[in-house]
């Protein structure tokens, strides 16, 4: 069979236990010509060349087969059908039809029984979805923390919170008030391609507030968003009685479906995952298409650990940077430390960071993943250090074992240290978002004042981020506290003595200011970001719109009674 002309899509075989999915549009399976092979991660650290060229060769229509024939090997996991241009056109027509149907259906079917029924069945194939996202390179114990957010955001105290900021009734004399959020209408969502699984079920809430939504399964990794649209979210649809169309997946290239997206008069809102420059030039294309954009972009969040700190625990959130080798955007990027714990903190922080090791996605314990091209990191890393940076640990790249090797496509843990605020921000890894495992840690120096200004830098310096997804503070006196968290003002989530990327009920997952939500930006409830508020007041009959108007809303007079002329 490796000779001869190429084989059909329709001659490939998937090994068993491999997946097949197409787009879903307006209730149905849409085939294709094209399709996108899945490569499971392992097989990128076994042989990334050989697995490589048969991913390609498969989607050009240029395999022969191999020595089972037509039968592919069991490191691709799975194909996704690639939608064309009318596939994407009919799932937003198909969302705009369904999204009059749906937007009508009460609320407690929209949230409550459909947000119930997609924690549980999320509960149930939890196992499944971490063997998955671990099938395409996220680490294990990465993966149970995804799953984690998915149950919160779905969970019953997350449920209850959505219900109070969709509709609050009030009684005003005769009139029954609500203020209340209603649905902007079709809603298109375009994951991330380090978290795009996760990342479509934050959007999956938009359909609470009765929107449609379209979902654009990323060509780099596509299995998991199919996985959890197609078997957890499109049955729960069903079963809650949403028209056809309500929920639209597709795959395909990020360029034409966005322009798609922006063109068609069914689009209202764009929730948009990516890099901040991107992201600032995509809201300006949204605006003057007349969309909302929803923007989800870098972090460069900042961790300020105070002098009476418990060093141990603030080092231990702190190697959350480290996490996915610095490829997520809600890890620390930075840490404002004080100088009465700069040294026992930069230690600490050394011995813990020696603890996050490299390995096969499917190991327990492993935390880094592969950085494939890490010529930027080096040159972030040299910029620190050309700059004063003291290197605390790592610096180098590593094999799968974790031996130094320049050729290594793992890196090491790193920490520099940065003396005094003054400047700290010409260093690049402090101004912006670096996306590699590399932690600038800036000490405070006996001139940036004693404590009452050293706070009040510190919080200047958090409220001054270009960036504002997560910020946390580490510390015991509670008047520092108070003082933190009432003054810092931005940044989507703030979080004191914690876990800095851990997920709790009520509070969001994503969203920001600045440079990381655009001008629009805030925390990121996609129930509230793709609604908006309108008043209702119904008045029973008899009130004078003259008196609602001068006199308060006074009851009308009654009417005189009729007068009997007979007799």
């Amino acid at each position: 069979m490796a000779g001869g002309a190429p084989l059909t899509q329709e001659d490939v075989v998937l090994a068993p236990g491999a997946s097949t999915y197409l787009s879903y549009v307006d209730g149905k399976n849409i085939p294709s010509t094209e399709w996108v092979y899945v490569l499971d991660a392992a097989a990128l650290l076994d042989d990334a060349f050989t697995n490589l060229t048969l991913k390609r060769k498969l989607e050009r229509g240029q395999w022969h087969g191999g020595p089972a024939g037509g039968e592919l090997p069991p490191t691709i996991v799975g194909r996704v059908a690639k939608a064309d241009r009318e596939t994407v056109e009919q799932a937003l027509g198909a969302a705009a039809r369904a999204a009059r149907e749906w937007s009508a259906a009460p609320l407690d079917v929209r949230l409550e029984q459909l947000g119930t029924l997609l924690h549980d069945r999320l509960a149930d194939r939890a196992g499944e979805i971490i063997d998955i996202l671990v099938k395409e390179g996220h680490p294990l114990a990465l993966a149970r923390w995804q799953v984690s957010g998915m149950l919160e955001c779905f969970g019953p105290e997350s449920l209850g919170f959505y219900r109070t900021q969709m509709l609050q009734e009030f009684r005003h004399g005769a009139r029954e008030i609500s203020v209340r959020r209603q649905p902007d209408g079709v809603v298109c969502l375009n994951p991330p391609q380090n978290a795009p699984l996760s990342s479509a079920l934050l959007g999956v809430t938009s359909l609470f507030a009765g929107n449609a939504l379209v979902v654009r399964a990323p060509r780099s990794a596509p299995l998991g968003v199919m996985y959890v649209l197609h078997e957890v979210v499109v049955p729960a649809l069903e079963e809650v009685g949403a028209p056809p169309g309500t929920l639209g997946v597709v795959c395909g290239d990020p360029a034409p479906m966005l322009n798609a997206w922006l063109q068609s008069p069914h689009v209202d809102d764009i929730m948009y995952f990516g890099s901040s420059e991107n992201g600032i030039r995509f809201q300006e294309r949204c605006v003057a298409a007349g969309k909302k954009p929803i923007l989800e972009l870098a972090g460069n969040d900042v961790v300020v650990v105070w002098k009476d700190a418990d060093v141990r625990l603030a080092a231990e959130a702190l190697t959350e940077s480290f996490y996915g080798s610095g490829q997520l955007c809600m890890i620390p990027n930075q840490v404002l430390a004080h100088p009465d714990i700069a040294e026992s903190l930069t230690a600490e922080l050394a011995r813990q960071s020696a603890l996050v090791k490299p390995g096969h996605a499917g190991d327990e314990d492993v935390l880094l993943t592969p950085v494939l091209r890490n010529e930027k990191f080096f040159s972030c890393l040299q910029d620190a250090l050309d700059s004063g940076a003291e290197l605390v640990c790592g610096g180098h790249a590593m094999q799968l074992d974790g031996a130094r090797d320049s050729s290594g496509i793992f890196l090491e843990p790193t920490v520099v240290l940065v003396r005094g605020l003054d400047g700290a921000r010409e260093v690049r890894a402090v101004a912006h978002e670096t996306f590699f495992p590399l932690l600038p840690v800036v000490v405070a120096s006996r001139a940036d004042g004693d404590d009452e200004e050293l706070l009040e830098k510190f919080i200047d310096w958090v409220n001054s981020n270009e960036y504002g997804l997560r910020n946390s503070l580490w510390a015991d006196d509670r008047s520092v506290i108070d003082r933190f968290t009432a003054r810092v003002t931005k940044g989507g989530l703030l979080k004191v003595n914690d876990s800095h990327i851990g997920f709790l009920p009520y509070l969001p997952t994503h969203g920001g200011t600045g440079l990381t939500g655009g001008v629009f930006g805030e925390a990121n409830y996609p129930i509230l970001r793709t609604s908006h508020v309108q008043g209702v007041s119904v008045s029973v009959q008899g009130l004078r719109p003259r008196e609602a108007v001068f006199g308060g809303g006074r009851p009308a007079p009654a009417a005189p009674a009729p007068t009997d002329h007979r007799g």
